[in-house]
C-alpha cells in the first residue's frame, strides 16, 4: 500500500491517479467529519473538496505520517470559517458537533444496538470531548496529529481523551449498556 505522503509526491509530480488515490482514502471520512462540525451534509461535501484543493493547489511542508492530520486540520479551519461567515450573515444559533448518524447508518457502521447505545451516548458528551474521541477513535488519528488538528498540546489531547472516555463510561453504564469480555 503507497503512503499517504508517497502518494502526495506522486501527485506534486503530475500522477494523476495518485490524488484520486487520496481522494477515495479520505474523500467520504473527512465530510462526514466536516459535516459533524457544520451540521450541513451539502457544505460539507463543498467543503472536503475546497480541502483537497487547497492542499493540491501546492506544495505543502507535510512530514512523513502527517498527512491524514494537515488534511483533516485544513478541513476543520474551512469548516469553522464557513460557520463564521454563515453567522455572520445569517442569525444561526450554534450547532454543536454531532455524529452523522443517518451518513454512518448508510455505510454500515451502525450494525447493532450497542452500536447504536454507543453513538446515542457520544452525542451527548461535551463538543471538545467528542471531537477529540471521534478523531482518536473513528479516523484512527494519533494524539500528535489530533493536536494538530484541533489547535491544541498533545497532553491537553490525553487529557480530553481520558476525560471523555470517563463520561462515556459513565453515560454508558446509565443506560444499561453491557460490556462484552
Amino acid at each position: 500500500m503507497v503512503s499517504d505522503e508517497t502518494a502526495y509526491r506522486k501527485y506534486l509530480a503530475g500522477d494523476e491517479a495518485a490524488a484520486q488515490l487520496l481522494v477515495e482514502r479520505y474523500g467520504d471520512a473527512l465530510t462526514l467529519y466536516i459535516n459533524g462540525v457544520l451540521g450541513d451534509i451539502h457544505e460539507a461535501e463543498d467543503l472536503m473538496i475546497e480541502a483537497f484543493a487547497h492542499i493540491f493547489a501546492r506544495e505543502r511542508p507535510i512530514q512523513d505520517g502527517c498527512f491524514k492530520a494537515y488534511l483533516y486540520k485544513t478541513g476543520r479551519n474551512l469548516a469553522l470559517r464557513c460557520k463564521t461567515r454563515r453567522r455572520f450573515f445569517l442569525p444561526l444559533e450554534e450547532l454543536p458537533f454531532e455524529l452523522p448518524d443517518e451518513a454512518l447508518a448508510e455505510t454500515g457502521s451502525l450494525q447493532n444496538e450497542q452500536h447504536q447505545q454507543l453513538y446515542s451516548a457520544l452525542g451527548k458528551l461535551k463538543k471538545e470531548y467528542r471531537e477529540t474521541l471521534f478523531l482518536v477513535y473513528f479516523e484512527e488519528l494519533s494524539y500528535r496529529q489530533a493536536a494538530q488538528v484541533l489547535g491544541r498540546t498533545e497532553q491537553q489531547v490525553t487529557n480530553l481523551v481520558y476525560r471523555g472516555k470517563q463520561q462515556l463510561k459513565q453515560l454508558l453504564e446509565q443506560e444499561g449498556y453491557q460490556y462484552e469480555n
